[in-house]
């Protein structure tokens, strides 16, 4: 090692001893995780369940993503099926590995191929179950494990998720208080993706172009939605 690069990681260790972890620090960081301060709300998401589901479709369709309304969560292979047909796709796609997918009425859909786990380089549709969706933003949350793989998300050009109408917080501070509860104090999955719209970019000549780094189309299918039902 060089006598500059020495001297350099030397500041390095030295800075980091000094600030390391007394048992003071060490007890007001654990006071601040035991009890994190929330920042300011914005007023438009402070709002009922009914509120929060018209919020994050008006917020969502305008990153260009398409919504259907389902009443219950066994009409999504009829749903995927149509959605499928109406945008002359293939009947075939890739499922995340949940169980409560796997355990819907697929077979009512003769004519669709469905297969789980990651995805591979030629799936061109995927669908996932998300965490939560956050309707300040109109974004879903996406988080990764043995039954939502995080491929499915970014690879196939058409993404569709499925998102029950209990799962839309208003501000990311409800979003972040339900990673906490679901996963216990100190844990987190290893990824949460936030997906808000279809992939895009405007630095090609400032002109929007989707599918730049992932999906050209997000399909979500909203179950037990119908006071948000107010496009149809």
């Amino acid at each position: 090692m060089s006598d500059s690069r020495a001297r350099i990681m030397a500041k390095v260790k030295a800075s980091v001893q000094a600030d390391s972890r007394s048992a003071e620090t060490l007890a007001a960081l654990e006071a601040r995780l035991a009890s994190p301060q929330r920042g300011l709300v914005p007023g438009r998401a402070q709002l009922d369940a009914a509120g929060l589901l018209v919020l994050f479709e008006s917020m969502a369709r305008g990153q260009s993503a398409s919504i259907d309304h389902l009443d219950d969560v066994a009409e999504v292979p009829a749903a995927v099926s149509r959605f499928l047909k109406t945008e002359n796709l293939p009947a075939k796609l890739r499922m995340a590995p949940n169980p409560d997918l796997e355990a819907l009425p697929w077979q009512q859909e003769s004519l669709l191929t469905v297969e789980t786990g990651s995805a591979q380089g030629d799936d061109l549709v995927s669908l996932s179950a998300c965490f939560a969706a956050v309707a300040e933003t109109g974004t879903l949350v996406l988080t990764s494990g043995t039954g939502s793989p995080t491929s499915l998300n970014f690879l196939p050009d058409t993404h569709i998720v499925v998102l029950q109408a209990d799962q839309v917080v208003g501000p990311y501070e409800d979003l972040i208080d339900r990673l906490r509860a679901a996963y216990g104090s100190g844990e987190m999955p290893r990824t949460v993706n936030f997906v808000t719209g279809p992939s895009r970019t405007a630095d090609i000549e400032q002109t929007i172009q989707l599918g730049a780094h992932g999906p050209r189309r997000l399909h979500i299918l909203i179950v037990g939605a119908k006071a948000a039902r107010v496009h149809e």
